[in-house]
């Protein structure tokens, strides 16, 4: 039997667990409510949108927190930070991005992992037993 992992919530952690899990070699079922139900914050349907800003903080990992986490997410293969990387801006030591690129940048490479199914729809309640395994990645 296939083991499948339903991740609920297509933003920043729901992407990166969906790509980890399907780096793992486990089949993947991603649920993004969005543009099924739409947010005042949110402009687009893209998965990963930043919203407020276009920065992922520092990328100092000598001398901050964050930026350490980004070092070690990148030692990790982060699809998040390798599609930060791919679409930064200049910003000084801050790690800031290209949000419509990266945003499209992370919905392609889900999209076209085999193991990745996104699914828009909204789940409005807890997930069914029959579900299994689940991530709650809704921010």
């Amino acid at each position: 039997m296939i083991r499948i992992v339903h991740v609920i919530g297509g933003g920043l952690a729901g992407a990166e667990a969906a790509w980890q899990l399907a780096r793992a070699g486990l089949s993947v079922i991603l649920h993004e409510m969005r543009p099924v139900r739409t947010t005042a914050a949110h402009q687009t349907d893209g998965l990963a949108e930043l919203v407020c800003s276009n920065s992922l903080r520092s990328d100092d990992a000598d001398y901050n927190a964050v930026g350490l986490l980004h070092e070690e997410m990148r030692k990790a293969s982060s699809l998040i930070l390798a599609m930060a990387d791919a679409h930064k801006v200049p910003a000084g030591g801050a790690l800031a991005v290209d949000r419509d690129g990266f945003s499209q940048a992370v919905q392609a490479a889900l999209a076209e992992h085999p193991l990745v199914s996104i699914q828009r729809e909204e789940v409005s309640g807890l997930p069914p037993a029959e579900w299994g395994d689940v991530i709650i990645a809704t921010g």
